[in-house]
């Protein structure tokens, strides 16, 4: 059976996020809006939820959204070579639901972002900065590895990539289109 793609699969022009998700701190990229290249934006710490509020992290990933007129954000998902997933992809993917539950309809994608890290650290190396001072923006570096993964396949594909976050809306609320949800599904 051939693929066919939802709306959420389709690639538009507007500015994409990349996210990567650390134990400690959010990295932060932007791309342009023809989806071409993706820049460092900011590395957020990582905050917990207080009671009946969104996490600090969380909220100003919303306002970067927001004020860029974002319409899809990628989130790293963490992956062993093999393939598999752990404790930390566990805590992306909980990351990028509390994320796709904030910012709908607009959508949230988790991207395979293993080895991204990795080439972050490769890349600040190259460009001659000490590793003491690579901890202050590896975040900032991967999201930009994680986006521009995103981006070139975007451009292969001619879809987006990976996986969406699906977020069941409470009875009664719709988007603008009357469609009932988006992204990975919560229960």
């Amino acid at each position: 059976m051939p693929y066919t793609p939802d709306a959420d699969d389709v690639v538009a022009r507007g500015r994409r996020l990349g996210v990567d998700v650390g134990s400690v701190r959010v990295g932060l990229a932007t791309s342009d809006p023809d989806g071409l290249i993706a820049t460092p934006v900011a590395t957020l710490p990582r905050a917990t939820a207080t009671k009946g509020r969104l996490p600090s992290d969380i909220a100003q990933v919303v306002l970067e959204v927001q004020e860029r007129g974002v319409g899809v954000v990628y989130v790293g998902l963490p992956m062993h070579l093999s393939g598999t997933e752990g404790a930390a992809s566990e805590a992306a993917r909980a990351y990028a639901v509390q994320l796709a539950q904030a910012i709908a309809p607009v959508t949230v994608r988790l991207v395979d972002e293993r080895m991204s890290t990795v080439s972050a650290h490769h890349a600040l190396q190259a460009s001659g900065r000490s590793g003491r001072r690579h901890r202050q923006v590896v975040d900032q570096a991967a999201a930009v590895v994680i986006l521009q993964y995103a981006l070139d396949a975007e451009r292969a594909m001619g879809r987006r990539p990976g996986e969406p976050v699906v977020v069941e809306r409470a009875a009664g609320e719709d988007d603008a289109s009357g469609a009932a949800g988006h992204g990975t599904t919560v229960e």
